[in-house]
């Protein structure tokens, strides 16, 4: 079975070292380049396991990140993407910027960096943060739209995603109102988030239906590719805390962005440049 090995970063010098271990045994080599960040691109008529624990550990150390894709998406596209949002496909934290309209930011942010740790059950920590969240006017959540920052490459990777064929879904742990215009302005397929109750042009502090949490991130990915029928092995996750654990189980590649180690530890693939559209690594030939 192909295999295939990717080293992306921002800075070229930082894919050399690791790639000196890669390149001895590599049938074929070849990088791609951008304004932005380079890969290099490994390719082996086998499947390759070798030295990638010390390829990984030298990448981390020089700055790159490492892609192993393998199975179906060693040698074809994927047919369908699920990225999480916050600090994924935005740079910004939905309920942190809605927090600062409320002046309970930095209570809220304390509890958000314990949910993407891992040290706290994500819906434990979204009640609490959301009932900070009460009496705020509705305004808020078209101020916070506006405070969002997207991150550099989003609208390029979905664009690409779609010239092989790809969906591309968003699901997050943060709100409807935020996220569905933000797939919207991307070009994303599909999205799934949590929806805030409001009365009265008032938030109340709780949120409607169910939440969309760890385990519903998974269930999401699974409902999408069976509605585009895609094979899951044919499928992509990539996120950066505690809460995409689940989907990165499901999917046949995880691929941890700019991300926390809980995430990195699970996922085994990075991307450490700023750039969500270097994933598009994995399925250039």
């Amino acid at each position: 079975m192909s295999s295939r090995v990717i080293l992306v970063s921002d800075d070229r010098s930082s894919l050399r070292s690791p790639g000196t271990l890669l390149w001895p045994d590599s049938a074929c080599m070849r990088g791609i380049h951008t304004s932005d960040w380079a890969a290099h691109i490994f390719e082996y008529a086998m499947s390759f396991e070798g030295n990638m624990t010390q390829v990984r550990e030298l990448a981390a150390q020089t700055g790159a990140g490492v892609l192993h894709p393998h199975g179906a998406l060693a040698v074809e596209p994927p047919g369908l993407i699920v990225c999480d949002v916050d600090s994924t496909v935005t740079r910004t934290e939905a309920i942190d910027l809605l927090a600062e309209c409320a002046g309970k930011a930095e209570e809220v942010s304390e509890v958000t960096a314990r949910a993407m740790a891992g040290t706290l059950d994500f819906a434990e920590s979204l009640h609490e943060r959301v009932k900070c969240l009460e009496g705020l006017h509705v305004g808020a959540l078209e101020e916070a739209r506006k405070a969002t920052v997207v991150t550099p490459g989003a609208t390029e990777l979905v664009a690409a995603a779609h010239e092989v064929g790809a969906a591309v879904g968003l699901v997050s742990g943060g709100f409807t109102a935020m996220v569905d215009p933000l797939a919207a302005e991307i070009g994303a397929d599909f999205s799934a988030s949590n929806e805030l109750e409001i009365v009265d042009d008032h938030l109340t502090g709780r949120v409607v239906g169910n939440i969309v949490d760890r385990a519903a991130k998974a269930t999401w990915l699974r409902r999408w590719a069976e509605e585009r029928e895609v094979d899951l092995e044919r499928t992509v996750a990539v996120g950066d805390g505690a809460n995409d654990l689940d989907m990165f189980a499901a999917a046949g590649l995880a691929i941890a962005f700019c991300a926390k180690p809980v995430a990195v530890e699970a996922a085994r693939n990075t991307i450490r440049c700023e750039r969500i559209d270097a994933l598009r690594a994995v399925w250039e030939r």
